[in-house]
This record gives C-alpha cells, structure tokens and sequence, in this order.
C-alpha cells in the first residue's frame, strides 16, 4: 500500500519556481534535441544512442540501461544507426563473448554535428556570461550529487 507523502514541509515559493523553470529548460532542450536530430534524419532515441557511443563503445545492456529501454529496443536502433554506416558492433576486447556498438568515425561526426547545431547551447545559454555558466554548471552538479 502506498504512504502517503511527508506534506508538512511543503516546498516555499521560490523553490517552486525553479521546479517549474527546470522544467521548461527540460522541455525546450528536448524539442530542441528532437529538432536537431530531425534535420539529421534521426529520431530522438537514435540521436541520444549515437551521441552516447561517440563518447565510448558502450554494450546493449549498459545502452539500455542509459536509454532505460528495453534491450531488444536498443537492438533495432543499433541496426538502423548500422545500416546508415554511423555505428558498428565489434567484440568487447574484456569480454570476445560480448558485443559493444561503437560510432563510427561518420557516426562521431554526425554526434559531433549535432551538438554543435543545438540551438540551445547557442542561444539561452550562450546568453550568460562565463561566470554565469560556470555557476550553473555547479549548481547543477550539485543538485544531481556530483
């Protein structure tokens, strides 16, 4: 049976306010990324599994894990990135029984476009002065515990 939630510490205002701004960045990023990814022929999830890949060959698990999707779901969007020639599987050199997707090096150059055309990081973020950025980007690690 659920519990109910503790209610006697309800969050002020302001904290509110940052929740639904949060939000909105969430939302607009996502649009943005989706866009993005659009103008590359990608869907979203082909966009986000191709740009974890240019990072690292990554295996289907550990993909699903990060895409929290089902394995069979990572699997018929490492064949279509495959089939375009962005992606390939090779053997995990720890493990010859495990295969990794990796990027390609046309598949880090797409990843690598399509960081660069999100208008996003271009413009609202752009935006802020350096040190405002920086004191974001701090605040945000530390609200995810990094």
């Amino acid at each position: 049976m659920a519990t109910p939630r503790d209610t006697s510490r309800r969050p002020d205002a302001l904290t509110l306010e940052v929740v639904e701004l949060i939000g909105e960045v969430v939302a607009r990023f996502h649009a943005d990324y989706e866009e993005a990814a659009a103008e590359l022929s990608l869907t979203g999830a082909q966009a986000k599994l191709l740009s974890l890949l240019s990072l690292e060959p990554l295996p289907m698990r550990k993909l699903a894990q990060k895409l929290k999707c089902e394995p069979s779901n990572v699997t018929g969007i490492v064949d279509r990135l495959e089939a375009r020639g962005l992606v390939e599987r090779r053997p995990d050199p720890g493990d010859r029984r495990v295969k990794v997707a990796a990027a390609t090096d046309e598949g880090r150059r797409v990843a690598r476009g399509l960081r660069e055309s999100l208008r996003f990081a271009r413009e609202p973020l752009a935006g802020l002065s350096e040190g405002e950025r920086v004191a974001l980007r701090d605040a945000l690690r530390r609200m995810l515990g990094e």
